[in-house]
């Protein structure tokens, strides 16, 4: 729904008072640690997905699972276990 430029001045006004009231409150804030971790663990789960996508379109254009292998830095065997149930279902 498209706004006005007064309603988003309004807007942006109200979200610069929330920031500026906002008083942390005991459990608010996570150690750097903890956050570290989420973000790699994201990190890895992309990283997956890119590796799904990457088999699944080699192994369309008929890449052998020897190749893909060699290039995960794995076995022929051991890369097919891992991906090749997963991309059937893709």
């Amino acid at each position: 729904m498209p706004k006005s430029i007064q309603e988003i001045l309004d807007h942006a006004d109200e979200l610069a008072q929330r920031f500026e009231d906002y008083e942390p409150e005991p459990g608010d804030e996570r150690p750097v640690e903890e956050y570290l971790l989420e973000r790699a663990a994201l990190a890895r789960a992309r990283g997956e997905r890119q590796i799904v996508d990457a088999v699944t379109a080699a192994r369309a254009k008929g890449v052998s699972w020897q190749r893909i292998g060699e290039l995960l830095g794995t076995s022929a065997q051991a890369a097919q276990q891992r991906y090749g149930a997963v991309i059937e279902t893709s």
